[in-house]
């Protein structure tokens, strides 16, 4: 079988007036499934979601609330079918979570998120720790999280300090090892430093993250970040969004045996 490619990107503010840049970049980069934060139930995202499909990738899945569709959600964009997974666990902040399987070999579960960030305390933590809940009752074979997760490790995701005060959110990270859903870029990368989002400050981190587990881990074939690029403007890091993307490439051949796969309750999307 041949490399799946996985791509997670905030786009910022649904995509506004970027979003044909937007579809470029995404067509370019060739990945089989796309997940997007910050899409909206806006015009400009509407668009993007109508022009992906017309681009092969059929099955799609919104966190959009009709009755706000200017708030942040998500996109969840396939070539392969894909089918809504509902754990007992999992976040209960519907626009932040979608999770779901893909429905063709090799089958693996995605959890796209945006977790809230510090400034929304009462909305953040509980939001983490049900993602952490999630991954340590999983039975669901070969799983792959990945999003802003607004979160990142004091000394060595930030290129000034930051973190440190938020023991919460380095927690978290660290919570995701205990459980064996290892940081997919530091397997491949080591203590290498790349930053996913800059300040105003012109301070950069890393927060958008994608997280394996033990079944899909050995899987991975590479892991990268890149910044979307507008033609009009190609030394402009944030031309396109303020965040880089994150892209996954494994070998579902190489992925472990999913023995041990328990059924769970799961609902179609159409």
């Amino acid at each position: 079988m041949q490399t799946i490619r996985v791509i997670s990107w905030n786009i910022r503010a649904g995509g506004g007036k970027r979003v044909e840049g937007i579809l470029s970049q995404l067509l370019k980069w060739q990945a089989d499934i796309i997940g997007l934060c910050e899409f909206r139930g806006t015009p400009a995202s509407k668009w993007l979601a109508v022009e992906l499909e017309e681009a092969g990738y059929l099955h799609q899945i919104s966190s959009v609330n009709p009755v706000l569709p200017a708030k942040n959600a998500l996109l969840l964009a396939s070539r392969m079918p894909l089918k809504r997974m509902r754990l007992k666990r999992m976040p209960t902040l519907a626009e932040r979570w979608i999770l779901a399987r893909v429905q063709e070999p090799p089958g693996i579960a995605i959890g796209l998120m945006h977790a809230p960030n510090y400034t929304r305390p009462e909305l953040k933590y509980p939001f983490l720790e049900a993602v952490v809940e999630t991954v340590h009752h999983w039975r669901s074979g070969p799983g792959l999280i990945m999003g802003d997760t607004n979160c990142g490790k004091p000394g060595i995701d930030e290129e000034n300090p930051f973190f440190g005060p938020f023991q919460r959110e380095q927690a978290f990270m660290e919570s995701m090892e205990t459980h064996r859903w290892m940081d997919s870029f530091r397997v491949l990368h080591g203590d290498k430093r790349e930053y996913t989002w800059y300040s105003h400050r012109q301070n950069g981190f890393r927060l958008d993250h994608s997280f394996c587990n033990p079944m899909l881990l050995p899987g991975i074939k590479s892991f990268s970040h890149a910044w979307g690029i507008d033609p009009s403007t190609p030394d402009r890091r944030a031309s396109l969004s303020d965040h880089a993307a994150v892209i996954l490439e494994f070998d579902p051949d190489r992925m472990e045996s999913r023995r041990g796969l328990q059924r769970t309750d799961t609902t179609t999307t159409g």
